[in-house]
């Protein structure tokens, strides 16, 4: 996925349940060319605010937005959607590698439920799971991840594991909370540097809140 020069902070908020009825809302024209369907929009000072159709906010320069317009296609809000779907995402007490998970995340200081979610969201607990990308085993270690934490067979469970939980690690240690770091994990490093903050792609969002929701976090 390219990235977009849009120097975007998101900033989470507390959403209140409403009823499924069609809604408003609004397209932004970005300087670059790119819309976004959004909810709506407001000044705070220099920074202008987008309210997101999914939750949250993305405040940015004014500049990157050329100008607005009415979006014609009408939603349901998003929450009234989630109320009404069952909970899902949860994962049993029993899972593959769940004794070398616990081990290893107990060694390296990381929560054990915050990497089996990550397993779960990355490869489904398939060890030989190989992406389009070259993303390889449980944790879907990169080559040059594989490298960088001594790796030496990214399918053998036990390496693979340890490797993704010294990355995660990193992260964590690094960024300012575990949603910046999920998000560097799925997106590196340098795009969450970029963005100062989490990118602005949907794939990013949802594989984070995944993650979250999955670990109780």
């Amino acid at each position: 996925m390219k990235l977009k020069n849009l120097a975007f902070v998101l900033v989470s908020t507390t959403v209140c349940l409403a009823a499924a009825e069609p809604a408003r809302a609004e397209l932004a024209y970005f300087a670059g060319g790119n819309t976004m369907s959004i909810k709506a929009h407001r000044m705070e000072g220099d920074s202008l605010v987008l309210s997101l159709r999914s939750g949250g906010e993305i405040i940015c320069e004014p500049s990157t937005v050329v100008r607005f317009g009415p979006d014609e296609v009408p939603y349901p809000e998003p929450q009234a959607e989630a109320a009404a779907l069952p909970k899902v995402n949860v994962l049993p007490e029993t899972v593959p590698y769940g004794e070398i998970i616990d081990g290893l995340a107990a060694r390296h200081g990381v929560s054990a439920k915050l990497v089996r979610a990550v397993i779960k969201v990355e490869s489904d607990f398939q060890e030989r799971a190989l992406s389009r990308s070259g993303a390889m085993g449980l944790m879907q270690l990169m080559p040059g991840t594989a490298r960088r934490f001594a790796v030496a067979d990214p399918y053998n469970p036990r390496q693979n594991i340890e490797g993704g939980i010294k990355y995660l690690k990193l992260l964590l240690n690094r960024f300012r909370t575990t949603a910046l770091a999920l998000a560097a994990y799925n997106a590196g490093e340098a795009t969450v540097d970029r963005f100062r903050g989490i990118p602005p792609y949907a794939e990013t969002h949802n594989y984070v809140s995944r993650i979250l929701r999955i670990a109780g976090q």
